[in-house]
This record gives C-alpha cells, sequence and structure tokens, in this order.
C-alpha cells in the first residue's frame, strides 16, 4: 500500500493532534508499509519563523517520507497552494489518503482534489466536530461547513475518531458516514531521567505532592476551575505545588491572561510556569509529577493524559476529556465532573493517598500498554485502509 498522510503542521508548537502524525507513520512505516507526510512548513501563527527545513523533496525520516511545502499565501491558516499542486499531480500515485483537520483551509481543499481524483480519503476531524467547539465562530463555521466540509464529509471513505464518545456527539451536517473508532498512540520512553532529578534542576519544593497540568493554555482545558479548586486547596491548608507546562502561540492574549490571574493569586507562591516543554524536561516532569490534572471542557481524546499514564502517573480529569471510560475502567485515575468542588476533593483525595496513587500509577501504565501502543493502533489502520481502499 501506498499512503498520503495530509495535516496542516507538524510543528511542536500544535502540540499533540499534529505530532500523533509522525508516531503512526513510524508505526506503519516499521511493518513496512509506504507512507508519505504532505505538510507545510509553518511553525506559529504569530510571528515566529518559518520551520527551517528543505521545500518540496522528500526527506527521509524513521522509514517514510516526509514533503514540507511553503505556507503561500495565508501563511496564518497554514495553507500551501504548491502542496495542493503537488497532491493534483500525485493522487494517481497513492492508494489512500488520510487528512487530519477540518476548518483547515489547506486540507479542506486537499480532500475536494482527492475526490475529484477518485482518490479515497479518511478525515480526522480533531474534535472539531464537537458541538461546543462549532460554538467558535459559530457564523462562519456554518457557512464554511455547509459549502465545503459538508461535501468533504459526504465523499469521505471514513471519517476517523479517537473515542466513541468524540463519535457518538459529532455532528455531520446530515451525512451518513462510515466511521472508524481507532485511539491515538503513545511512544513509550526508552528511557527516563533519574526520578526527582528534574524536580531538583527547576528548583521546586520537596515533600509536596506535585501537580502537573500539561497541555496547551487554551480556554477548553478547564484552567479557570484548576485554579480555583487549588485555591480552595491552599485555603484548607493543604501543601502542594502546581506546575503549569504549556503555551498557545495562536492565543498569546489567553496565556498572558493567565499568568497574571495566578500571579495575583494566593497560588503564586506555590506554582511554576515553565512554558511550552519538550525533550527530557517534559519526561521529566512527566515522571516527577505526583499526579496528572487535566479537567477539561471538552477534549477528543488527551494525547497528554495518555503520556503522563505511560511514565505511570495516575491522573485526574474531567468526564470532558474522552477517554475517562477507560481510565474509570483500568482504575487508573479520578474522574470528576466539571465542578471547582468535585475537581477539589478529587485532587484532594490523590494528594493524601499515596499508596492509592502508586496503584493507580502502575493500572495506568497497563491502560496505555493494552490500549494505546502504537504496535496495536498500527495495525487498526493499516486494517481500515486495506477495507477502504
Amino acid at each position: 500500500m501506498k499512503i498520503l498522510q495530509i495535516v496542516p503542521s507538524i510543528s511542536l508548537v500544535y502540540g499533540g493532534p499534529s505530532q500523533m502524525v509522525l508516531g503512526l507513520c513510524a508505526a506503519l512505516a516499521k511493518v513496512g508499509v509506504d507512507v508519505t507526510i504532505l505538510t507545510t512548513n509553518s511553525n506559529g501563527d504569530t510571528g515566529q519563523a518559518p520551520l527551517d527545513v528543505p521545500l518540496g523533496v522528500p526527506i527521509e525520516q524513521e522509514g517514510y517520507k516526509i514533503i514540507y511545502f511553503p505556507c503561500s499565501p495565508f501563511r496564518r491558516y497554514k495553507f500551501s497552494l504548491a502542496l495542493l499542486q503537488w497532491l493534483t499531480q500525485h493522487a494517481k500515485d497513492y492508494d489512500i489518503a488520510h487528512l487530519h483537520a477540518l476548518f483547515s483551509p489547506v486540507t479542506t481543499a486537499a480532500a475536494t482534489i482527492a475526490r475529484y481524483q477518485k482518490l479515497p480519503y479518511i478525515l480526522r476531524p480533531l474534535g472539531t466536530l464537537d458541538p461546543a467547539d462549532l460554538k467558535k465562530k459559530r457564523r462562519l463555521k456554518q457557512i464554511y461547513g455547509n459549502l465545503l466540509e459538508r461535501p468533504n464529509i459526504a465523499g469521505s471513505a471514513a471519517l476517523h475518531f479517537t473515542t466513541e464518545e468524540e463519535a457518538n456527539i459529532s455532528y455531520r451536517y446530515g451525512v451518513a458516514t462510515q466511521d472508524l473508532i481507532i485511539p491515538l498512540g503513545v511512544d513509550f520512553p526508552d528511557s527516563l531521567p533519574s526520578k526527582g532529578a528534574t524536580r531538583n534542576s527547576l528548583g521546586l519544593p520537596t515533600g509536596v505532592p506535585l501537580l502537573l497540568f500539561m497541555s496547551r493554555i487554551d480556554p477548553k482545558k478547564g484552567l479557570n476551575f484548576l485554579i480555583e479548586a487549588t485555591e480552595k486547596l491552599l485555603k484548607k491548608g493543604l501543601e502542594f505545588h502546581l506546575i503549569l507546562a504549556g503555551s498557545n502561540p495562536q492565543d498569546p492574549v489567553y496565556e498572558e491572561k493567565i499568568k497574571q490571574q495566578i500571579s495575583n493569586s494566593s497560588l503564586s507562591k506555590h506554582t511554576t510556569i515553565t512554558g511550552f516543554v519538550k525533550g527530557d524536561l517534559k519526561l521529566g516532569l512527566l515522571q516527577d509529577a505526583d499526579v496528572f490534572i487535566l479537567p477539561s471542557y471538552y477534549e477528543n481524546f488527551g494525547i497528554a493524559v495518555a503520556e503522563a499514564m505511560a511514565v505511570g502517573t495516575p491522573v485526574v480529569i474531567s468526564q470532558g476529556v474522552y477517554i475517562w471510560p477507560d481510565v474509570k475502567t483500568y482504575d487508573a485515575g479520578w474522574v470528576t465532573t466539571l465542578e471547582v468542588d468535585a475537581l477539589a476533593k478529587a485532587i484532594e483525595t490523590a494528594m493524601i493517598s499515596p499508596k492509592i496513587r502508586e496503584q493507580k500509577g502502575k493500572k495506568a501504565y497497563q491502560l496505555v500498554k493494552d490500549k494505546y501502543s502504537w504496535s496495536a493502533i498500527a495495525q487498526q489502520v493499516i486494517d481500515a485502509y486495506k477495507s477502504l481502499i
């Protein structure tokens, strides 16, 4: 099989949904699938320089190929006319395309080209069909969706959802679709920093629970609940240290608002804001955290949650994180409603129960090993491709 993966960007600044494509391609290549990624050199939407990569030529990486194209015109929207021209010329050389993102001009146009070129394609919405997400820029999305995405959805071979919940609630513009429910995968690190090394290197206090939020600093992530819940715990006299790891290059105003809110609150002396993290620093924080917290309003998967569990860290998540049924089934952490008191109670229970945290951490690791390993997911994807070609 010859497979195309099309994604607006794979820059680290866009987080897990984009980076997931790299993990999938490596897993597919490992079992002999011929995979090529088409993407742009976009590296953020607020003035960052584009990725410093060769353009328009295949780059070999872990057994698969990446072809980067320049963002032109409309750099802000990760649009690339050159990518679309390449696809028009080469679509006939491939068996199926897997497109990651809706409401992104380059993937919208790519799906249209694939349809006219008779290339079967799968759409992965990345949560954009969630009714809560569709409320953002509602009028614009109604027009865009009905005119452009509805025919793309109707012409797709299948929609790829990462959880049952995402599939159940997604709006499809009245189109009947074939759905694939295939989760995202997680790379198990070959090695980890020494336990406690990252805590020491950042000068974080010892002897108190370390609470970790690691995700994009975005309104949907429920930081308003997290801040209020942890302030309540401080008022009760509980000791802890909170880490906020993440950034938002697409909305720096909101990111700055959160920083100021914490700076002006009782949390200021009990919180470290690291910004975007990667590599050993990211792994070290995931490992040294006593509990990982993500109280999102909605989250079609929650790759950071799975990454935390992959190193044996238990989690506190809201029911808006759609892998919560797996977390609950495996007893891999605490699942809470999206209310301040409920979230505060779950975090408090986690903090004061070190033995339970250890037990849940082991179950969290087992959950990822059983359900979110790339090898198992790659086989599900391959089976899906074969059935749709």
